[in-house]
């Protein structure tokens, strides 16, 4: 049985540095869903302290503040993007789903020979 021709686009967004792509947007997506950095990262099997690393590498490299954070007390501790840390996010999912669509359009139309090459194998 043959495997299926397909293409995996990632996207990672570079100042000086790479500083933006999957891991952060998913980071922060589950920050969003979850209202905490510690129960985001434990939901990606990363250490806390990770979390914090990429986030801060992050921001360094956007020179924005993605996510205020606020410790415990009688209300608890929690987390929510910032206004930029939304927008950017939202740029990014926007922007990689139209690459894929676009991508997928592409690679169809460029690999289109593929399958009557592989038929005239058998």
């Amino acid at each position: 049985m043959r495997n299926d021709l397909h293409t995996e686009l990632t996207v990672r967004i570079f100042t000086d540095r790479k500083c933006f792509g999957p891991g952060v947007a998913e980071l922060l997506r589950r920050v969003r869903e979850l209202h905490s950095l510690r129960a985001a990262a434990m939901s990606m099997n990363m250490a806390y302290s990770k979390a914090w690393t990429v986030l801060r590498s992050a921001q360094e490299g956007l020179g924005v503040r993605l996510l205020r954070s606020s410790t415990g007390g009688k209300n608890g501790g929690g987390a929510v993007l910032t206004a930029e840390g939304e927008r950017l996010l939202a740029a990014y999912e926007d922007y990689c789903a139209k690459l894929r669509a676009y991508g997928e359009a592409l690679f169809a139309e460029t690999f289109a020979f593929y399958d009557a090459l592989t038929e005239e194998e058998k």
